[in-house]
This record gives structure tokens, sequence and C-alpha cells, in this order.
């Protein structure tokens, strides 16, 4: 159950992203459970859970998170090749408890609207801080509410310049033949 009470409009320090962050994550954009969308009306980029495992991440606690997205579309979807477009993003890594999920996801958030899916691209994550542990809701409304509270949480956080910088950073933007870093997934 998640905590009552105000939540603060910002996390991590003002220094910047301390030990184990930045992590580096990638992978094709896949197909997900099917309710960012169409239940909850906040669209999900999900990336496959082997990327944790590959990348040393595994160990990595639940939760809510936020940092940058490449990708290799552009805002208005079309396909840009090798080079990227950033985004401001969040993200949850666990097992849902809300909807009793059996297998840990992936499911990335990206803070701008497309006009369709874009299942197949590729994309590179820098995820520089934590906003809060999973939590289990007793109602899809209090899921939302807070899924809305953590997207406004990663964004002001993000504006700091000691984590916008980041936003710069040849990693995200940069994609190899294949579309990706040749599965680098390592922090």
């Amino acid at each position: 159950m998640r905590p009552d009470g105000p939540r603060d409009p910002v996390t991590g320090p003002d220094s910047g992203p301390e030990t184990p962050f930045p992590l580096k994550l990638n992978g094709k954009v896949v197909k997900g459970f099917g309710r960012g969308s169409k239940e909850l009306g906040i669209p999900t980029a999900n990336i496959p859970i082997a990327g944790l495992t590959v990348g040393g991440h595994e160990d990595v606690e639940s939760g809510v998170y936020y940092g940058w997205a490449g990708l290799n579309i552009s805002a208005d979807g079309s396909r840009t090749g090798n080079r990227g477009t950033v985004y401001a993003m969040v993200m949850s890594i666990g097992w849902n408890p809300f909807y009793k999920n059996t297998v840990r996801s992936v499911e990335v958030h990206i803070l701008h609207r497309f006009p369709r899916d874009f299942y197949g691209a590729h994309m590179n994550l820098l995820v520089l801080g934590f906003i809060r542990p999973e939590y289990d809701y007793v109602d899809k409304e209090s899921l939302i509410e807070d899924i809305r509270t953590d997207m406004r949480v990663a964004e002001r956080s993000l504006e700091r310049e000691t984590y916008a910088k980041f936003r710069g950073q040849r990693y995200l933007m940069e994609f190899g033949e294949e579309g990706g870093h040749g599965g680098e997934v390592a922090s």
C-alpha cells in the first residue's frame, strides 16, 4: 500500500546522480501487457526484462525510476536510422502488484505523445534516479494518480542542470547498424 501524505516534488540530490546511477539499459521496444494505453491512458514502451540480467542489474530494486530515453524515431514517429531523439522518461521495473503479474517487467513511459506505436524501434535508456518503491493499490484511480505524480516528479527532477546535462550523452543518440548498441546494456 502506498503511504498517505504529500510526495516530494523532486527526487535525487541537487548535486546530480549518485551511485549506482546512471544505469544504462537498451533494447528493442516490444509489446507489453497492453494496459498502459488502453486501460490507464498512459502508454508505455517496454523493453525485454533480459536487459536487467544482461547488464548486471538483476538486483535493481523494483520501483519507479526516471531519466532520459533515446529512440531511433523522431517526434512524429518516423524512423531516424542511426541517430536518435532524446526524451524525458519515467519507468517502472517490477511485478506490478495491482495486476498480480507473475513476470517482472521494464515499462517506460516517454514524456512525449507519439502519433502511433513504435514496436521494433530501439531505445537506449539512461536511468538517473529512483522515485519510489513499487506499491499495490486499492483501485485503478489511485494507481493512475500516482503514475501522473511520478511523471511530474521526473520532469521537475530532470530540469535541474546536474540531470539535464545527461540529455546530451552520445550513448542516448547513437544506434548501430542493427539500431542499438550491439547488445550493450551494462552501466
